[in-house]
């Protein structure tokens, strides 16, 4: 007798889903427990005379009685991130399912509240894993996005209360790409990098950013007998827009830029459809002189934007500067 094959493979993914909602539920259920342990470890440190000594007494009091009993998941340390957890997250609701306790712990690093709502509306909605969510944080994503917008906004788009009207709400610059593996001292071809952003294509998508699939390489363009090659298309659907990247390994030129805005015209009048937005084109340059982009470009536009490319993650003082640097751009624009 014949059976249909199809339900196996229904009854596997049934399975599969079943065990990833139970995993996730044991694991939302075990950081709940972390905070309510955190919660009553704050609340007797309170009733302490010297608080300060109290505490340090009090975690590793704890952790002397309860890590012979349950292990290491309750050592002096993990009894005082608990701690840390409440601190962190003081309502209980605010705590969400979505993430996990590693996460947490990541997110606990966090200097703002703007940056951890950031963070978690990010997660949930692009479904970070672990790994993705501390490659984001790792290269300062958050204040990457805050170089060309405000901080309602970027919040705004995070946490899908708007969608970005303009391309420098979601395009980052720089942009990091030390998952292509490529040495920082050695020199590239065009072709070799977007060979690169090819085999790694996902993470390319990750790091683009929110609503972005790819469409072409090499897309071929016939200008009446003369041909031309477009790097990379993508198209966003947040944006509802086709973005071109132009790949550039030496320092940008103002050829570069009319060489794309070329692209960008050809796609507008050629591949857009009525109901669609202007096309974005991305330079993704090696180095860039921002005056060169503003005297090139006609004043208030926004379909061209360069973004430089790194190949390495940046230091932690190089994330220190960066930050500093956010913090001295909004008292100044407060100031005004």
């Amino acid at each position: 007798m014949l059976v249909n094959q199809s339900v196996i493979l229904d009854i596997k993914a049934i399975i599969a889903q079943s065990k990833d909602k139970a995993i996730r539920a044991v694991d939302h259920q075990r950081t709940l427990m972390y905070w309510h342990i955190g919660k009553r470890i704050f609340e007797e440190e309170q009733e302490g005379k010297d608080r300060a000594d109290y505490g340090k007494y009090l975690t590793k009091y704890i952790a002397e009685i309860l890590e012979p009993e349950y292990g290491s998941g309750y050592s002096k340390r993990q009894i005082e991130l608990f701690r840390q957890f409440y601190r962190a997250f003081p309502i209980a609701n605010a705590v969400r399912s979505q993430l996990s306790w590693t996460q947490y712990r990541l997110l606990m690093r966090l200097d703002t509240e703007e940056q951890k709502e950031f963070y978690i509306a990010e997660t949930i909605k692009n479904n970070w894993n672990s790994r993705q969510l501390e490659r984001q944080v790792y290269s300062n994503l958050y204040e990457r996005l805050l170089l060309s917008n405000d901080k309602e906004s970027v919040l705004a788009v995070a946490k899908n209360e708007k969608f970005p009207s303009d391309a420098k709400e979601i395009i980052k610059d720089p942009m990091y790409l030390e998952f292509l593996g490529l040495k920082r001292e050695a020199s590239y071809y065009e072709r070799d990098l977007e060979s690169a952003i090819i085999t790694h294509l996902q993470e390319f998508l990750l790091e683009l950013g929110n609503g972005f699939s790819f469409v072409a390489r090499q897309k071929r363009i016939h200008l009446e007998g003369d041909e031309f090659f477009v790097d990379l298309v993508f198209y966003n659907r947040l944006l509802q827009c086709f973005v071109i990247i132009e790949i550039k390994t030496h320092k940008l030129t103002h050829q570069d830029i009319g060489q794309l805005q070329m692209y960008v015209s050809y796609y507008d009048r050629i591949e857009k459809l009525p109901h669609e937005n202007p096309t974005i084109g991305i330079l993704l340059c090696a180095n860039k002189n921002d005056a060169v982009v503003k005297f090139t470009l006609p004043e208030e536009q926004k379909q061209i934007i360069a973004s430089q490319y790194k190949l390495y993650l940046p230091t932690e003082q190089q994330l220190l500067e960066e930050v500093n640097k956010e913090l001295e751009s909004f008292e100044d624009k407060e100031d005004e």
